[in-house]
């Protein structure tokens, strides 16, 4: 490879690690790497806030396990990436994050828009640097990638000061290395065989590190053949398909309700895949006293409510069915969790027939699911319906309903339905979403339309804070500051060449949501919804017995 620029070297480095997409806005601190990419067969998508850039670049990795990447420019560019590069990074998604910077030779003295981005990226990424020296790119670039996808994936930074990147360099791609499985030791294998074994009440905690390892065949397989039911966190759904006898759905509410008492009764949880931050085991093991073994590709974290009695590190599928070859279950009684089924399956299918207005989010939830097909994507946005959807949305497959929740970042659905439809542009994909977290990023509509990824928005409209004023109630009996005015959804859809529906009864959901799901163009559905329901669920959850 001849002598190029820095930033042209840099956008080979890109292609050579199989970069598609980089999303992002141009800059006059990176002009010299938006040239490079016009002439790279990388497609840059322009959106119209570095926010939805880094939440599009976060939800591509979390779907493909190959890093998203995401650029700015430098200063408030810098900053409105963070956000989503910080959702990344706490949720186990690969991302680069690439940012503009003022000349070397500025950085002495006050400067405009100049912040010390390496410092301000530091707490939300693995791994960042600046690229000081053109003939470092190749090596920046590959550690950059490594770090990122290395499990626990997560978000890096590459700063690129302007006048280092129009520097003069000769170099080329490094080859990327191949990541060999490890494996877990025998000790630990029997180990947990054994405690397996002698359990009564064993019980499955499955989270999102086993659908980053593809274990999900396995994990069933396991669980079916030594009949230990099982629980999903927010980020785990689709592990096991939803409709197999031994899914006890998701937990992770941080209320009671029927999962709670499967962790009341049980002896022996088996943590697969499980990240702490998906949920906190102070809610579950709040007394530490429940043994726990802990099945994942790297070591636990320390908890206090989180010390296992035995580690299995390594290929979470092969830990799986060495421990299932070794593990003996013949004569034990049925875990009593497995009677939790019925009743949890009777509360969901409660809302089929409601034809209460506005709706509920229970019947809502339910009618989306009928409308969806297996392998179909909803991206929930963070508000009262994301709890609601965790409850409720059910996945058959892995990676087919995305909830935010290391960070908790609202404003991610809508970029990240564009993202989801980019990876699976023959998949119907549905962004759900508050109307406040709508109003955060709505503005990458326009960027969906522009580039072709129609996809269906439905707005849960309560005119509020919902979420806020849930735990508002909850704490003090009353709520405050969480109201606010909404423009017409409708014709703020149309006017922007968009297709605008309002839903008016409960029948209407889903007719719209099919006519919606086959326009050529983005959708959004503005549905009214009775958030009442929040409270109910507080106090029916408050009054929950435990009787298995």
């Amino acid at each position: 490879m001849g002598e190029l620029n820095t930033a042209e070297l840099l956008v080979h480095c890109l292609e050579n690690e199989g970069v598609q997409y980089i999303f992002g806005l141009p800059g006059e601190e990176n002009l010299a790497v938006l040239k490079a990419l016009s002439n790279s067969s990388i497609q840059f998508i322009t959106t119209r806030h570095e926010q939805g850039a880094a939440f599009m670049a976060d939800v591509y990795g979390r779907l493909t396990g190959k890093a998203g990447v995401c650029l700015s420019t430098l200063g408030p560019g810098a900053t409105n990436l963070m956000t989503g590069v910080a959702d990344a990074n706490l949720d186990g998604a690969p991302l680069v994050a690439i940012t503009g910077q003022v000349g070397t030779d500025r950085m002495h003295i006050e400067s405009h828009q100049y912040l010390d981005l390496v410092a301000m990226f530091e707490p939300v990424t693995k791994w960042n640097a600046q690229i000081v020296r053109p003939s470092i790119t190749p090596e920046i670039v590959r550690k950059a990638f490594k770090r990122a996808q290395t499990e626990k994936p997560g978000a890096v930074h590459i700063d690129l000061p302007e006048n280092i990147a129009a520097m003069p360099v000769v170099g080329e791609p490094l080859r990327k290395d191949k990541q060999e499985k490890s494996y877990a030791s025998y000790q630990g294998l029997n180990e947990a065989a054994a405690a397996i074994s002698r359990a009564n009440n064993p019980l499955i905690l499955v989270g999102n590190g086993a659908i980053r390892a593809h274990a999900g065949s396995v994990l069933t397989e396991f669980a079916t053949r030594l009949h230990i039911p099982v629980t999903n966190t927010f980020m785990g759904k689709g592990v096991i398909p939803y409709t197999h006898p031994l899914a006890l759905w998701t937990t992770g509410l941080q209320q009671r309700d029927y999962i709670t008492c499967a962790f009341e009764q049980t002896d022996l949880v088996i943590a697969v895949g499980y990240d702490l931050i998906e949920y906190s085991p102070k809610k579950w093991n709040p007394e530490g006293k429940i043994p726990i073994i802990h099945i994942n590709a790297a070591p636990s974290e320390i908890d206090s409510s989180y010390i296992p009695i035995v580690e299995v590190v390594g290929d979470i599928s092969d830990s799986l069915m060495e421990i299932l070859h070794r593990a003996d279950r013949q004569s034990k009684p049925t875990p009593h969790a497995c009677e939790l089924r019925a009743d949890i399956r009777a509360d969901y299918e409660q809302y089929a027939t409601d034809d209460g207005f506005p709706i509920k989010p229970q019947k809502l939830i339910y009618d989306l699911r009928q409308v969806m097909g297996p392998d179909d994507i909803v991206i929930s946005d963070v508000g009262a319906h994301k709890m609601w959807i965790a409850r409720h949305y059910h996945c058959d497959r892995p990676n087919t309903c995305l909830i935010s929740n290391g960070f908790a970042a609202m404003g991610i659905a809508i970029p990240g339905a564009l993202a989801a439809k980019l990876v699976y542009p023959d998949r119907k994909i549905v962004a759900v979403t508050g109307d406040g977290g709508f109003m955060m990023n709505c503005q990458e509509l326009e960027t969906a339309l522009r580039v072709g990824t129609p996809f269906v928005t439905i707005i849960f409209n309560d005119g509020g804070y919902g979420l806020i004023e849930w735990k508002q109630q909850n704490h003090y009996g009353e709520s405050a500051f969480i109201k606010f005015t909404n423009p017409d959804f409708v014709k703020f859809a149309e006017s922007m060449g968009l297709k605008g529906y309002r839903i008016e009864s409960a029948a209407d959901l889903i007719p719209t949501l099919k006519e919606a799901l086959a326009q050529d163009v983005p959708a959004v559905i503005d549905c009214p919804v009775d958030y009442s329901e929040n409270i109910r669920f507080s106090q029916k959850a408050g009054g929950l017995n435990c009787t298995i």
